[in-house]
């Protein structure tokens, strides 16, 4: 059976490529669990050079790559160009230091004994990714987990297979052994079945909050360790002092990065009422001075949602919040061309309970609420089963980590918009998930940390440490 890949602002096939059938998935899982024999216990230096290969391979095909993923997702090109770009930055960065973030730690305990934490690989993981990112969701999990020494196992969205495919190709072309990382072109019906393969040690994934249960409850059952990175509602909170020409720029990147389409977009936007008549003007004019098109072309600011039925399922999230009274700014309505086009969107006036205000809005549409001042607005933005990122806007730093403290997220900036960083853990709250990636805190999430006690005998003396 074969999967295509479907150009979004097109309609047109961009490729299509044979699924993966039962006999290759097992031989490819059996493939893996030698290699991790292999892989970990390659010396940690050896697994560092390679990674800094990959970032290389990543930069030399970076053309190839960007445009690969625009075709098959619509994303705008200078942002393809971007992710890639950043994908090499994370291998570049765990090439450096992964052997600092896995060394062991030498534990003060039993004055007869020496205590030590070691940090060893559990074996092959799967990871179940998005198709929002389809490089970079991939390589904040690979890199880090290659380094550690597992291996790694792609289930990745279906309508970005080339991307799947082009990912295993970067590893091998920087000098990966075979089987150290795997696409499997599978459908979401094998997932169960692969989790459940007595070879497959652990699961990562990115996605909705109903994929992740699933999987959760999957590997649950089978006592595997995972990490979960689901959906947002990113409040954008903007206070009385906020700095406002900056503030409304920065909101409108916010929001329609990658046409709209990330978890840790600003979603809600939180005014308090000092200012919100003065951010609402100059916000739906700077929404509206957005480009859509043909996001192969440089000026385009918003490409075409990944798939008709996903504007679809935006475009009825829309409507029947505007049925239950919400005010339409600007946009709303499916754009009369080609593709899977849906404009820069603005709604105010949100009820309670609509679906702007419970639900994730995965697309270019922006609600926006007036609170009367910070309280409310704290109040407001934790109210939310969500909590992957925020950002709050004010001229007072100190109070602006003040509030940062208080907001129920993973991720909380202070007059910047929510981003990842290879540096700093990423991950969330409440129905945003569990587990960290990226960081000391990422690599070491699917590992064994083990203690090591090794007890001396009476006569020995201990260790003297000056």
């Amino acid at each position: 059976m074969s999967i295509e890949s479907t150009n979004p602002a097109t309609g047109d096939v961009v490729d299509s490529f044979e699924e993966t059938s039962d006999e290759e998935r097992d031989d490819h899982l059996e493939r893996a669990t030698e290699t991790f024999e292999e892989w970990s216990e390659t010396p940690i230096e050896t697994r560092q050079r390679l990674l800094a290969r990959a970032a290389d391979v990543l930069r030399e095909s970076e053309d190839e790559y960007a445009e690969l993923m625009t075709e098959e997702m619509g994303k705008p090109i200078g942002q393809a160009h971007a992710e890639v770009e950043k994908c090499a930055w994370v291998c570049d960065y765990y090439a450096e230091t992964a052997a600092e973030h896995l060394q062991d730690e030498v534990v003060a305990s039993d004055e007869r004994a020496r205590t030590v934490v070691a940090h060893q690989p559990i074996g092959p993981v799967l990871a179940i990714m998005p198709w929002n990112f389809p490089f970079w969701q991939v390589f904040r999990f690979a890199a880090p987990n290659l380094a550690a020494g597992n291996v790694g196992l792609l289930k990745h969205a279906s309508n970005v297979p080339g991307c799947a495919r082009a990912i295993e190709d970067v590893f091998e072309r920087a000098g990966f052994p075979e089987g150290a990382f795997t696409s499997l072109l599978i459908s979401s019906g094998e997932i169960d079945a692969v989790i459940e393969d007595d070879r497959v040690r652990a699961v990562t994934l990115t996605g909705s909050d109903g994929a992740g249960r699933a999987v959760a409850e999957s590997a649950g059952s089978q006592l595997k360790k995972t990490v979960l990175e689901l959906g947002g509602s990113d409040p954008f909170v903007v206070l009385e002092d906020a700095p406002m020409e900056e503030t409304v720029e920065t909101a409108v990147q916010a929001r329609l990065i990658n046409n709209g389409q990330s978890c840790i977009a600003a979603k809600r936007f939180i005014v308090v009422d000092d200012v919100y008549d003065e951010f609402v003007d100059r916000f739906v004019d700077e929404m509206d001075a957005q480009t859509v098109g043909d996001p192969m072309d440089d000026e385009t600011d918003i490409g075409p949602q990944a798939r008709e039925d996903l504007m679809a399922d935006l475009h009825e999230q829309v409507e029947e919040t505007i049925e239950q009274g919400g005010e339409l700014e600007l946009g709303g309505e499916p754009m009369d061309r080609d593709g899977a086009f849906y404009p820069p969107t603005v709604i105010t006036d949100v009820p309670e309970n609509a679906p702007a205000d419970q639900e994730e809005l995965f697309g270019p549409v922006a609600t926006v609420f007036r609170v009367p001042d910070e309280d409310a607005a704290i109040e407001k933005a934790n109210d939310t089963r969500f909590g992957l990122g925020a950002s709050v806007w004010t001229e007072d730093l100190e109070r602006g980590e003040r509030v940062a403290r208080e907001f129920e997220s993973g991720l909380a900036f202070v007059n910047e918009l929510v981003k990842s960083d290879p540096r700093l853990p990423f991950g969330g709250v409440k129905d945003s998930g569990y587990g960290r990636e990226l960081s000391r805190q990422g690599i070491r999430e699917f590992v064994n940390t083990k203690t090591i006690w090794v007890q001396r005998d009476a006569g020995d003396e201990p260790d003297m440490v000056e």
